[in-house]
């Protein structure tokens, strides 16, 4: 029996790499990829292993031995591990934090029961290897020069599928998968979505074009059992199909032919905790690693893939008509609120609206992005508001439960009698959120079927899927949402859209904002007269409620213009010198006390040798304060990207050596400034 030394990457506080010994029997060398368990202080963990070798610096009588090699499991492939330390080393995190949490939380815990119950189940299963699609619709001529183009591409193709709202791009994706199966026989494909309420809809399209091949969901809403089994259906090779939110990016996907990233602008693709990594950029990486195609597909794409596209660096394919016919875009108005005054939120041409599809039997949908009664209660006499205790932020009022909420650090309060500075027992809600709007539509139109969907109505598991399968059959009269209800979703009878107090974005320190209202307005205005008027339905229309009419950003979602918009804020970028012409990460520290997070970024920022690259001044966050703890940033820009990551990888290890005992991070690429 020889001894090798295996080197392993653990989750653990320090997410470093390690050294064990391992005594290899004959022939029985551990691989690369594989699961081991190894003990680590007083505990058993399990780790990946990342390399096997015959000789470590480390002294042998300094190494523990390894335990267990997982073998009932087959190991990570190479490409997986290339992933991993990719993301590791761009994101400037270890590569166990990055590794270790792409594998589901039963095959990290020291027992192998739930691992050998799960294996011994999909061995049962009928891995589905028949892709032979049925019900397969005719495209009109974009969508099928669109399929065939994404069907027939080979090699690193990175596509981008620029398509009007109900132009069908979720159809080219099916029929351009059909073609990818036919022609790979083990292939598999990975389509990404931004959010968990999107996967329902196209879970069930997929399944019943598909009934032959084996999907695989993989996102944060199933149980560990089940995320195990799904995992483990993709990593072997089962599952020809896996659908998932953005940690599926990381999973092991041995015979990936296609990756499909829906929505691709949407900023939920970017982690906001831990390792801050972008799905939607590890998915063009990926591509290029395995040199097969990759396809973004959004009717509003994000700037830097539209800049992409333009450079000829991404494939454009276009469709510029919705796919029913005689179905077209909704014509947008714009209601100036200094003419028309809004009762209970609403302005009186928007409830003309209202009635009008009501005596039509038609859906409305009023769009609101703020949940609960009201943002804040004040008090009219001394000027006293509800603000969080722990917060820069206030209690939003929810009436129902009786309660101000912190939408930040959940902190929860019942609503005072009496303000607590004067004593004045009139406290007025301050300004509207989705409960209120629900309450005066219920007075207003008594008869009409009201429904809310928002992250307070969707709390139970399933309840938003529920809510969803009501509006599709038609059970509801007038919807009102969040963003929840923005995109993916195909109402039939949907003709009226009302987007309410829109203009907050306007305003916003964040360079992005105009970006992200853009495309959030343009894909909630596409909810509307997607089949309704093609079936006898009346002429769709969008109704904004805006104070500010003659802003340009208007007048290009009236005219459904993505294309001159983008670039004239691309033209803007530039001038600006802001990404996608710069490259940036933000170093951000936490503290009790602003003054200690601020003079820590100012200690970074002091021991940096930073030729090529600019280190802003630190400032406080847009919300300085979070559940008692003071945030400030520190941004950091270069021309380069090759030029920003060796600085931050040299800077890092510097920042580590001043041993702060504050909270530190640093995000590359961030979405937030």
């Amino acid at each position: 029996m020889s001894q090798c030394i295996l080197r392993i990457a653990l989750d653990t506080p320090l997410h470093a790499v390690f050294d064990y010994r391992w005594a290899c029997e004959p022939g029985a060398r551990p691989a690369p990829g594989q699961l081991v368990l190894v003990p680590f202080g007083r505990r058993e963990v399990v780790g990946i292993i990342v390399a096997v070798l015959d000789e470590t610096d480390v002294p042998v009588e300094k190494l523990k031995d390894a335990l267990a090699v997982r073998s009932q499991l087959g190991p990570l492939s190479p490409h997986w591990l290339a992933l991993a330390g990719f993301a590791a080393e761009y994101y400037q995190r270890p590569l166990g934090e990055v590794a270790l949490p792409g594998v589901p939380k039963n095959l990290r815990l020291s027992t192998t029961v739930a691992l050998d119950r799960a294996i011994k189940k999909l061995a049962k299963l009928d891995p589905g290897h028949d892709a032979t699609p049925v019900d397969m619709p005719v495209l009109n001529p974009a969508q099928q020069a669109a399929a065939d183009a994404i069907g027939s591409a080979s090699g690193f193709s990175p596509i981008l599928l620029y398509g009007v709202t109900g132009s069908g791009k979720t159809e080219v994706y099916l029929q351009a998968c059909a073609q990818v199966l036919a022609r790979e026989p083990d292939g598999q494909i990975l389509i990404l979505v931004p959010e968990i309420n999107l996967t329902p809809q196209l879970e069930g399209n997929i399944r019943a074009r598909f009934p032959g091949v084996m999907l695989a969901t993989l996102h944060s809403s199933l149980s560990e059992g089940e995320r195990m089994l799904h995992w483990l259906a993709a990593h072997q090779g089962q599952a020809r199909i896996v659908l998932g939110t953005r940690l599926a990016i990381l999973a092991s996907l041995p015979r990936l032919a296609l990756i499909i990233i829906d929505e691709e602008h949407d900023p939920s693709y970017k982690q906001q905790e831990g390792l801050r990594y972008s799905a939607r950029d590890l998915a063009v990486w990926r591509a290029w690693q395995l040199k097969i195609p990759v396809v973004l597909g959004s009717a509003t794409p994000s700037l830097e893939s539209w800049h992409h596209a333009q450079s000829g660096r991404y494939r454009k394919l276009e469709l510029r008509e919705r796919a029913v016919q005689q179905a077209t875009l909704p014509a947008v108005k714009l209601i100036n609120l200094e003419h028309d005054k809004p009762r209970d939120g609403l302005t009186a041409a928007l409830v003309e609206a209202l009635k009008l599809r009501l005596e039509r039997g038609e859906q409305s949908l009023l769009f609101l992005n703020r949940r609960g009664y009201s943002p804040v209660i004040c008090c009219d006499s001394c000027g006293w508001v509800s603000d969080c205790q722990r917060c820069t932020a206030f209690m939003v009022l929810h009436k129902g439960e009786h309660k101000l909420r912190c939408h930040h650090c959940s902190l929860e309060m019942r609503i005072p009698r009496h303000c607590p500075t004067c004593g004045n027992v009139d406290l007025q809600p301050l300004g509207r959120g989705t409960q209120r709007i629900e309450e005066g539509l219920q007075l207003m139109f008594p008869q009409a079927r009201i429904l809310r969907i928002d992250a307070d109505s969707t709390r139970r598991k399933g309840s938003a899927q529920e809510a969803f399968d009501t509006v599709h059959r038609g059970d509801v009269d007038i919807l009102i949402g969040t963003q929840m209800v923005a995109k993916g979703h195909d109402f039939k009878k949907l003709t009226l859209v009302g987007i309410l107090n829109p203009d907050t974005a306007l305003f916003s320190q964040d360079y992005r904002a105009s970006e992200r209202l853009f495309a959030q307005l343009m894909q909630v205005a596409g909810r509307a007269g997607r089949t309704a008027q093609a079936e006898g339905g009346s002429p769709s229309e969008v109704l904004v409620q805006t104070r500010y009419p003659e802003h340009p950003l208007y007048g290009a979602v009236v005219k459904h213009d993505y294309d001159r918009f983008a670039s004239a804020l691309l033209a803007e970028r530039r001038q600006a010198g802001l990404p996608p012409f710069l490259y940036q990460a933000m170093l951000r520290a936490e503290a009790p006390e602003l003054a200690k997070a601020l003079a820590f970024l100012q200690a970074a920022r002091d021991c940096a040798s930073h030729e090529g690259v600019t280190l802003n001044d630190p400032i406080p966050m847009s919300m300085t304060r979070v559940h008692n703890v003071d945030r400030a940033q520190l941004l950091v820009e270069a021309a380069s990207r090759p030029v920003l990551q060796a600085f931050l990888k040299d800077w890092l290890a510097q920042l580590r050596d001043m041993k702060a005992r504050i909270k530190w991070s640093l995000e590359v690429d961030p979405v937030d400034i």
